[in-house]
């Protein structure tokens, strides 16, 4: 499948250290994926970065991003644990659309 066939769907909101690791294990696991980071005045209200997986693959991401928090973090275990965390949504975007980049 090339990345013009994939269509995302909402994994969730994260902390920024969070985004990174799940994006890791994504990457490793093979499974399409974008986010979307709080822009200059959006970072005043929006409290994380926002994860886009594959939508064929949510299942997977899912349990990828639970394993993830599950197991928490080098910064939460200095600072503590994260403020917030959203909950996965699972709404359909098409590619691209209000995405910053497109990783794979």
């Amino acid at each position: 499948m090339s990345l013009d066939d994939v269509r995302t769907v909402h994994l969730g909101q994260f902390t920024h250290e969070h985004a990174e690791e799940i994006a890791g294990e994504l990457e490793r696991a093979g499974i399409a994926w974008w986010y979307k980071a709080p822009g200059f005045f959006s970072q005043i209200w929006e409290l994380g970065v926002r994860l886009f997986v594959d939508r064929d693959r949510l299942d997977e991401a899912q349990a990828i991003a639970a394993k993830v928090l599950a197991r928490g973090s080098s910064a939460e275990e200095r600072d503590g644990p994260p403020q917030s965390e959203g909950p996965p949504h699972g709404e359909d975007y098409p590619e691209g659309e209000g995405s910053s980049s497109g990783h794979t």
